[in-house]
């Protein structure tokens, strides 16, 4: 579904492709099952001008948005991350046909082995 989340269709749950870790019910929003990083959105993009002297300092303000990361609790990856407003829910951004889904798979037939496409590893680089 991502690089580094994949459904599970015969137990029909989302799942981390680094770790296998079972994220929770294809039938929700995966990110539930996710450990969240509430950042100051300050972190990541930083004021180009002095705050002291000016009120707008083409840097997010942490009350108007934040920034969500959201983590696979067994291995540390960073599986998804958004820009949300403080207080808003989670967005559920993938609502999945589980029988269609099944369905295309299963039109493929036996002989045909599923491509989740290529192996996630652990990179030079890829800190957890």
């Amino acid at each position: 579904m991502t690089e580094y989340l994949r459904i599970d269709l015969e137990t029909e749950n989302w799942e981390c492709r680094v770790c296998n870790h079972v994220v929770g019910s294809a039938k929700g929003n995966y990110k539930e099952g996710l450990l969240v990083h509430n950042r100051d959105p300050r972190e990541i993009h930083p004021p180009i001008i002095d705050p002291d002297k000016y009120r707008f300092t083409f840097s997010p303000d942490p009350e108007w948005v934040r920034i969500l990361e959201y983590c696979c609790p067994s291995c540390g990856t960073q599986v998804e991350t958004e820009y949300a407003i403080p207080g808003h829910p989670p967005l559920f951004d993938m609502e999945v046909n589980l029988p269609a889904l099944k369905a295309q798979w299963e039109a493929r037939g036996k002989e045909s082995e599923p491509y989740a496409g290529p192996a996630v590893t652990t990179a030079i680089g890829h800190n957890h």
